[in-house]
């Protein structure tokens, strides 16, 4: 079966023309699509290849020196993926044990999955999660380590203070620095907007902790009275994709209905949430009247309508060459992935992929081989992997 579509290029009015070619492959679909871009002298041509299915709400991937894969649900599950006897990858039945308890109603679960920088010697993970009742939470990150089927000395570093109400906006992404810290996404709680502004509260906030659950000593606000000495920058309302660059962080957070961010971070600044914002609330209120002001830094790009962006890669890999160089940013509410090149540090003419599967994707990651890895956001999500088109 072959067809070609064309449509609008999302916000900056471009077309792309798609032509896909689907074929069962040992009783499985397998699409493979060319995108050709006018106007950038290139086209990207790529395959799907489903890696597992049958996943409940997957948010979070992780790829092990051995070629298995661990996989997050959300509703309080790790999962492996590990090759079978004919070396294909396949979901094993059970859960990995040892994950410790979560909170898993609405938006609340189990978030992400990070390796410790010395993983292969020391098997380390981390997980982030709900903790706590409807009516006291908090996001807390634990440490485990992964002796290859279950997880054992789990030990919680970071539970975010004070408690929330509500089953919104915890973030819950993390990345790691060169230094060897962590950096970990809270959202604002949806509760007081203003709480993202008080350095006394984790709400709102990027967070920096050592990997025993310290506070680094060069934290922007260590020793400052009234602050929380783990708060690394502020004026987030919902941080969900993290990903460094050469020393350099990125991150992306919803917004209310539009005013979607991508950020590069530095320590101490202040993003502006709720007091700068693209966006409008849900009643179409105004939330503030500035779209700027003295002291806060500005996103570097801003998605209005919003995208729902949930999830954010850095590819550099072999397989996709005219893709190096550009960060993948997951989007649920626009069913794509959107591909962002930077162009000396700063973002270039963005391109629109993947919205042929008509999926809400909650995350994407470059892998070890190459390839890009996509998770489906549904109670039958999926783990996709990109490969270039025979």
């Amino acid at each position: 079966m072959m067809h070609s579509m064309q449509g609008q290029r999302g916000g900056w009015g471009r077309r792309v023309r798609l032509i896909v070619v689907a074929r069962v492959l040992g009783g499985l679909w397998a699409l493979a699509v060319l995108a050709a871009i006018p106007g950038t002298g290139h086209a990207a041509s790529y395959r799907f290849d489903t890696v597992a299915s049958g996943l409940d709400h997957p948010w979070a991937l992780a790829f092990l020196p051995d070629g298995r894969l661990l996989v997050t649900e959300r509703p309080g599950r790790l999962r492996l993926i590990a090759p079978g006897p004919d070396g294909r990858l396949v979901l094993s039945p059970q859960p990995v044990p040892g994950v410790p308890p979560v909170l898993a109603q609405g938006q609340a679960g189990l978030f992400d999955l990070v390796l410790d920088p010395g993983f292969a010697s020391n098997g380390r993970l981390y997980l982030s999660y709900a903790h706590g009742s409807l009516q006291a939470n908090h996001l807390r990150v634990a440490r485990a380590r992964f002796d290859g089927a279950q997880l054992r000395d789990v030990m919680p570093l970071l539970s975010t203070q004070p408690a929330k109400a509500g089953t919104q906006h915890f973030g819950g992404r993390m990345a790691f620095l060169p230094d060897g810290s962590l950096v970990v996404g809270m959202g604002d709680g949806n509760q007081e907007r203003t709480d993202a502004q008080r350095l006394g509260t984790h709400l709102g906030k990027l967070l920096r902790i050592t990997t025993e659950g310290g506070v680094p000593a060069d934290n922007p606000y260590v020793g400052q009275a009234g602050a929380r000495a783990e708060v690394y920058s502020l004026g987030h309302r919902n941080p969900q994709g993290l990903v460094q660059v050469g020393g350099q962080l990125w991150a992306h957070e919803h917004g209310a209905r539009g005013g979607d961010e991508l950020n590069r971070i530095e320590p101490g600044a202040n993003y502006g949430w709720p007091l700068t914002t693209g966006g409008v609330d849900y009643t179409w209120a105004r939330i503030t009247p500035y779209r700027t002001l003295p002291g806060i830094t500005p996103p570097v790009l801003e998605w209005t309508p919003s995208i729902a962006p949930a999830g954010l890669t850095y590819y550099d890999g072999a397989l996709f060459p005219a893709w190096r160089g550009s960060l993948f940013v997951a989007a649920l509410k626009e069913r794509s992935v959107r591909r962002v090149p930077l162009q000396g540090g700063l973002p270039g003419a963005q391109e629109m992929l993947f919205q042929e599967l008509g999926e809400r994707i909650r995350h994407v990651r470059a892998g070890p081989d190459g390839a890009l890895y996509l998770l489906t956001d549904s109670a039958n999500g999926r783990v996709l992997r990109v490969l270039p088109a025979p």
